[in-house]
């Protein structure tokens, strides 16, 4: 683990706390080695931490006077190409600040750095909603099974069935659903149809635990919107639908990652900088609960 932030570039915007000192800890993870079709996703936490000096240090719309958050930029974790070793940095690295009760923002990556952070949190502690433009929930996918398209499987064997959802799925494979035990989810034609608030509703009241970490694929967005991405699958979510989301979960937010930006396929940066300002989104929210 590379805390210094000198020793991969620029830190996070605003992010001048110590560890000790810290509300909210940020953390890079540039893995990328499951990827099946565009990799480039390990070089995201460079170009979101770059495109997150574009924006004001308040958004107005949660008041001008707004709640001060202590933020640690903790750095990146070392890259590795198995997952499994993967994991085992991300143990060493994020484990100890879920432990410590910090809230942690991890930009990845690939969406299977999603899966031990899932697994350092107790199962009894959270539940995951994830948006997505796929389910990821194969028992394995080209015979690994911490691979990307896993995720919500390996969360729901950590979590239950009962504590994982997913918002935005548009591109579900027939052995996903052909099984007694789908992941639960909501197509991104029926948010289009009835709202995103009436989906993000429906997964609130759907999950058993109260306290809901939250993990944005990038894809699930348009790839109008965000087209920096590994697997772009049209038809998707609008942007505000994201941010509407994180308001909606709001004290609720246990954690949060966002995966799957690829700057090499988005060189206009436009996807990173939604990235970067989905961070803020959820750092916001974040502060004004916990100073509330």
């Amino acid at each position: 683990m590379r805390s210094d932030t000198t020793s991969y570039g620029i830190g996070y915007a605003g992010a001048e706390a110590d560890y000790n000192d810290a509300d909210a800890v940020i953390f890079g993870i540039p893995y990328d080695h499951t990827s099946c079709f565009k990799a480039g996703a390990r070089e995201a936490p460079t170009a979101i931490r770059r495109a997150s000096y574009n924006f004001e240090e308040i958004h107005f719309e949660h008041g001008i006077h707004q709640p001060h958050l202590e933020i640690c930029d903790y750095g990146n974790c070392d890259d590795f190409i198995l997952p499994e070793d993967m994991f085992a940095e991300v143990d060493f690295a994020v484990g100890p600040a879920i432990r410590d009760g910090k809230f942690t923002v991890a930009i990845g990556g690939e969406h299977s750095i999603n899966i031990p952070i899932i697994r350092n949190f107790d199962r009894d502690d959270i539940a995951l909603i994830s948006i997505d433009a796929h389910l990821d929930s194969r028992d394995e996918y080209l015979g690994i099974p911490n691979s990307h398209a896993c995720i919500t499987r390996r969360a729901a064997d950590h979590l239950g069935l009962d504590n994982v959802f997913v918002l935005g799925a548009r591109a579900i494979g027939e052995e996903e659903l052909d099984r007694d035990d789908p992941v639960q989810f909501i197509s991104s034609y029926e948010i289009m149809e009835k709202g995103i608030e009436w989906a993000v509703n429906k997964a609130l009241e759907s999950v058993k635990n109260e306290r809901i970490y939250f993990t944005l694929d990038i894809d699930g967005i348009d790839p109008a919107f965000a087209p920096g991405t590994g697997t772009p699958e049209p038809f998707g979510l609008m942007p505000m639908d994201v941010k509407k989301t994180i308001n909606m979960i709001g004290d609720r937010l246990a954690g949060f990652d966002v995966v799957e930006v690829c700057p090499p396929a988005d060189p206009s940066g436009i996807t990173s900088i939604l990235a970067a300002r989905y961070i803020n989104e959820v750092l916001a929210v974040h502060a004004k609960n916990l100073r509330c």
